[in-house]
């Protein structure tokens, strides 16, 4: 093997260690997409506001996470939708002001993602299954979010910091 092919091959094998290093270095946060049936009684109240608490303990549907915060760089999102029988997806949004709720598009009854600091997702899942998505996140505040028209209103979202 001549040095220019182990030089080669030495960097190819750094890339990759370095690369396996950062994702096993990710945090892991566990979210779970829940509703208490397609029979409940949807709330239309309960979006996030930006300007202090929103009761969610009136809501038929939400967002569980297994932990509210993660220091900066990368992030794995496990995601679950135990409903029985309605179609959830997971959604992070990046809040540039958090003391502003994200655009909110009434006719649709959902948040207008283009404008809303949208960074990734895990789409429509089915009921009973599972999906990942990894980002690398940047110091703030984020919200986790379903989209389909009518769930975010209804209660499914939660607050997500990313530390320094």
């Amino acid at each position: 093997m001549s040095f220019r092919h182990f030089a080669a091959a030495a960097a190819a094998a750094s890339v990759v260690a370095l690369l396996a290093t950062a994702a096993s270095a990710a945090t892991i946060v566990n979210v779970e997409l829940w509703d208490s049936g397609a029979s409940a009684q949807m709330m239309n109240s309960l979006a996030y506001t930006g300007t202090g608490p929103v009761d969610l303990s009136k809501a038929t549907m939400g967002v569980k996470i297994s932990q509210a915060t993660a220091p900066r760089g990368v992030v794995t999102f496990k995601v679950t939708n135990s409903s029985k029988d309605t179609v959830h997806e997971m959604i992070v949004l990046y809040l540039k002001d958090p003391t502003k709720a994200p655009p909110y598009v009434a006719g649709d009854q959902k948040i207008d993602e283009d404008k809303a600091g949208y960074k990734g997702e895990v789409s429509e899942l089915q009921p009973g299954t599972s999906g990942n998505k990894t980002l690398a996140l940047q110091p703030g505040k984020y919200l986790l979010v379903c989209n389909i028209a009518g769930h975010y209103a209804a209660g499914m979202w939660t607050e997500f910091d990313v530390t320094q």
